[in-house]
């Protein structure tokens, strides 16, 4: 049976798991669909070339489809997200130096976000103060749930973003670099880039998303307008192969598995090692302490894969608090209208239990028949 191709941008993060598995393990043939991965270094990669009609789908942090619907970036256009990939996966990682300088002022500040907003406040000041310059904090894209994060977490704690800390935007497989050269004292990023900051030597977790906003989505499966209008029975097929690997991913059974697939150098490209924390939840934050953070990434949760135009609503929120959209009922409708939850029913109505198809909660076994598919 002929096969169809469905190109798909991905970054190197321990969330690309999902398509990595699809196109690698026999999900995505299994249904009929060649999965051809595109490995990017940034998401304004994955935004240009999705603009430009490279790609049929694309892994996305949320707000970046919402923002390019709406036009309020370079290379806008019109993005659908039908399927929440992930929740959480996220950290905020500080730099050895400003870590202990938290840990110093309050002692089990990192043992909950909640306390470490003060103690970072009085930190910040002080190294302001000392340079004669703000802070300065990486974040992943404009338009990503890092930043709006982040943003809030500062906020709730008593800073200012973007006066307080000057906040710059840097690819995330480069944040553990910048991290321990100086040239920023904190990031927002995904895993494993935390963990291997940290395990450098010269990173502290600080917080994670799945603290800060749990159950939020993080990663979005983004879809052209061209793939949904011209082939919509395989982008059904698209969106059932990716919710069996995403149901695979999430059976602690499959992580060892699964962190040796994602070390291979054309996909994620590290210690197989550097994944299991993120995969297991048990956060090494630094200084040889471990904390146990529940759901710190999920791929399968009943109800958490359909996308909610409320949590498009809530970011596009985000977007004009921090002045990067006008906002107003027309922008917002524009934001509500790009999460398709009738999509993502619509490839569940289809084939609800087929072939390859396996219900949220459930074993998934990979039929394993594409290894070598894709590039």
């Amino acid at each position: 049976m002929a096969l169809d191709i469905v190109h798909a941008g991905y970054l190197p993060l321990l969330d690309s798991a999902v398509l990595v598995t699809a196109a690698r393990l026999g999900f995505a043939r299994s249904h009929g669909v060649d999965l051809v991965l595109h490995r990017e270094r940034s998401w304004a990669a994955i935004r240009d070339r999705m603009s430009v009609g490279h790609f049929d789908c694309a892994q996305m942090p949320a707000p970046l489809p919402i923002a390019m619907s709406l036009s309020v970036g370079p290379l806008g256009g019109e993005v659908f997200a039908p399927l929440v990939l992930n929740t959480g996966g996220n950290a905020i990682t500080l730099s050895r130096d400003l870590g202990a300088e938290v840990i110093a002022r309050a002692p089990a500040s990192l043992d909950d976000p909640r306390r470490t907003g003060p103690a970072l406040q009085a930190a910040l000041a002080g190294l302001a103060a000392a340079r004669g310059r703000p802070a300065r904090f990486a974040v992943v894209h404009r338009f990503s749930c890092h930043n709006y994060d982040l943003r809030d977490w500062l906020a709730a704690s008593g800073m200012v973003p973007d006066e307080d800390v000057e906040i710059t935007v840097l690819p995330p497989s480069m944040m553990p670099d910048h991290l321990s050269s100086g040239q920023i004292d904190g990031f927002s990023a995904g895993d494993p880039w935390n963990t291997i900051a940290v395990r450098s030597g010269g990173g502290v977790i600080a917080a994670t998303k799945a603290e800060l906003s749990p159950g939020s989505p993080e990663k979005v499966l983004g879809v052209s307008p061209g793939f949904l209008a011209e082939r919509p029975e395989v982008l059904e097929r698209t969106i059932r192969c990716l919710l069996d690997a995403g149901a695979w991913c999430g059976e602690e059974g499959n992580h060892a598995e699964l962190a040796e697939l994602l070390s291979r150098k054309e996909h994620v490209g590290v210690d197989p090692a550097d994944l299991a924390p993120g995969l297991s939840g048990r956060i090494e934050i630094g200084g040889g302490r471990t904390r146990h953070v529940a759901d710190f990434l999920a791929f399968a949760a009943p109800g958490m894969n359909p996308p909610d135009p409320g949590h498009a609503a809530w970011l596009h929120r985000q977007m004009v608090r921090w002045g990067h959209a006008a906002g107003g009922p027309e922008e917002e409708a524009v934001a509500r209208g790009v999460f398709r939850p009738d999509l993502h029913a619509r490839a569940i109505g289809g084939d609800p239990h087929g072939a390859g198809s396996v219900p949220l909660g459930q074993s998934a076994e990979a039929p394993r028949s594409d290894r070598g598919a894709g590039s």
